[in-house]
C-alpha cells in the first residue's frame, strides 16, 4: 500500500489548536496576572491540558495526566511545555481565574468572527436579530444553588445556569455569563448587550414592563412571547393585509401597567400578535415594540429564537458537561469556557470544509483521530481518496478517458 496523501507532519490536535493566538493568551495572562508566582505550569500548558480534555472527553483529572503522558515527543508542534500532575491541574482550575479562558474564548471569537458569520440573508432583518436564552447544567454537589423544592431525602445537587447571547447569524455565543439556577432570567438584563436599532428576541422568562419601557426609550426593539397571566387593555386593532402569513390571526395595540411595590408607576403601549401554529395546533401571543413590520415576520422571528436550544442542545450532546473536573465554582466555569472555545474551533473548521459534514460526526472524527498525522482539512474534504485510489483497476482511468471522447 502507498503512502497515505493525507499525511502530515503535524497531529490532528496541534492542526486544531494552530487556530489559537497563543501570543494573544500570554498577553491576556500578563492582563489578569495569571502566571504570577507560577513556576512550570502557564496559562498556555494550563488551556491546552483543558482543551485536550475536552476534545478527548476525559471525565477526570487522573484520567487527563495518564493520558497526556502518552503525547511525549508528540507535544513538539504545539506550545505545551509541561504535563500536569493531577493536583497540578486541580490546583490550576482552583486558582487561576476563570475570566482568563472567557477573555481567550472572545479573542478568538473576534479573530474568526467574519469567517463563521452566515452573510446568506433572506431578510432584511436577519443581521439585526440577537438571542438571548439560558441553559441549565446540574452539579453533583450544591455549589452554585439549584432551583425547586428539596428532595425528600433532604440532598439537592447544585446547578449552574449558563446565560447566552447570540447573534442569528454566528451561531455561537457572543456573550456568556453565568448564575446560580435559581437566579431568576430577568436579573440577567444588566449583563447583555443592548444595541440601539438591533432586535432581541428572548422567551417570556425575561419579561419585566420596566425594562421594556427603557428598551422603547433607547430605540432597541425586542419580540417575545406574553405571560398566560399578563394583564393588558386592548387600544386598537390592526388590519391584517392580505399577503401576510395565514397564522396571524389577531394584530393590535395593547396597554400595559409597569407596577412597582403594588403601586401603578406608568403604562406603555406594545404590539400584541396572535398566531396560530398549524402544525403544533396551538396559538402563540408574541408582544413587541416593532410597530411596522409585517406580524408575520414577527411571528418568523420569534421562531428563530430556536436556533439557541439547537446550540444548547449541541453542547450538551457533543461535550462533556454531565462531569466536571473540579468542585469549585471556578473549576466549572474554567470548563466550560473551555468547551466553548472547542465549540468555536469546530464551528471554524465546519465553516472551513468545502464537503458538508454534521457538526456531531466532526467532533466524533477529531476525537478518535486527535493524535494521527493526517491533514485535517484535506481529509474531511475528501476521506475516500485514498480508498478510491488503491482500490481502483489501474487501467480504470484509461477506460474513462476513451468512453468520454
Amino acid at each position: 500500500m502507498s503512502k497515505s496523501s493525507y499525511f502530515f507532519g503535524q497531529s490532528v490536535f496541534g492542526q486544531l489548536i494552530s487556530f489559537v493566538d497563543f501570543q494573544k493568551v500570554k498577553s491576556i495572562a500578563r492582563k489578569h496576572k495569571a502566571d504570577h508566582y507560577v513556576k512550570k505550569f502557564d496559562t498556555c500548558d494550563h488551556l491546552i491540558s483543558m482543551l485536550f480534555a475536552t476534545f478527548a472527553h476525559c471525565s477526570s483529572l487522573r484520567e487527563i495526566a495518564a493520558s497526556m503522558l502518552g503525547l511525549k515527543g508528540k507535544t513538539h508542534h504545539f506550545h505545551l511545555k509541561h504535563i500536569p500532575f493531577r493536583s497540578t491541574l486541580s490546583d490550576a482550575n482552583k486558582r487561576r481565574s476563570h475570566l482568563v479562558f472567557r477573555d481567550i474564548y472572545y479573542a478568538l471569537l473576534k479573530k474568526y468572527r467574519t469567517l463563521i458569520s452566515d452573510s446568506r440573508n433572506t431578510y432584511g432583518w436577519e443581521n439585526k436579530v440577537e438571542i438571548i436564552d439560558s441553559t441549565t447544567i446540574s452539579l453533583f454537589k450544591d455549589i452554585l444553588k439549584s432551583v425547586g423544592r428539596r428532595p425528600q431525602n433532604g440532598r439537592r445537587k447544585g446547578g449552574i445556569k449558563v446565560h447566552t447571547q447570540i447573534n442569528l447569524q454566528e451561531k455561537v455565543p457572543k456573550l456568556v455569563w453565568f448564575s446560580s439556577a435559581n437566579v431568576h432570567d430577568k436579573q440577567s438584563f444588566k449583563h447583555m448587550q443592548l444595541e440601539k436599532d438591533k432586535i432581541f428576541v428572548f422567551d417570556r422568562g425575561y419579561n419585566d414592563y420596566k425594562v421594556f419601557d427603557r428598551l422603547n426609550m433607547q430605540g432597541i426593539y425586542f419580540v417575545t412571547r406574553l405571560k398566560s397571566n399578563a394583564v393588558y387593555r386592548a387600544i386598537e386593532e390592526n388590519e391584517i393585509p392580505e399577503h401576510t402569513d395565514a397564522g396571524v390571526i389577531k394584530d393590535e395595540m395593547i396597554s400595559m401597567d409597569i407596577i412597582e411595590k403594588g403601586v401603578r408607576q406608568k403604562s406603555i403601549q406594545l404590539r400584541r400578535i396572535a398566531y396560530w401554529d398549524e402544525e403544533n395546533q396551538r396559538c402563540f401571543e408574541f408582544i413587541t415594540n416593532l410597530m411596522e413590520m409585517d406580524a408575520g415576520h414577527v411571528a418568523l422571528i420569534y421562531k428563530k429564537r430556536w436556533q439557541i436550544e439547537l446550540l444548547f442542545k449541541q453542547l450538551k450532546h457533543n461535550f462533556p458537561l454531565k462531569f466536571f473536573l473540579g468542585d469549585n465554582e471556578n473549576a466549572i466555569k474554567i470548563q466550560i469556557w473551555c468547551i466553548l472555545i472547542v465549540n468555536l474551533l469546530m464551528t471554524i473548521i465546519k465553516k472551513v470544509v468545502k464537503r458538508r459534514w454534521a457538526f456531531s460526526n466532526l467532533v466524533s472524527f477529531c476525537r478518535l483521530h486527535l493524535f494521527n498525522y493526517i491533514h485535517l482539512i484535506k481529509f474531511l474534504e475528501n476521506p475516500e481518496k485514498d480508498w478510491i485510489k488503491e482500490n481502483q483497476p489501474p487501467n480504470c482511468q484509461l477506460h474513462l478517458k476513451f468512453d468520454n471522447t
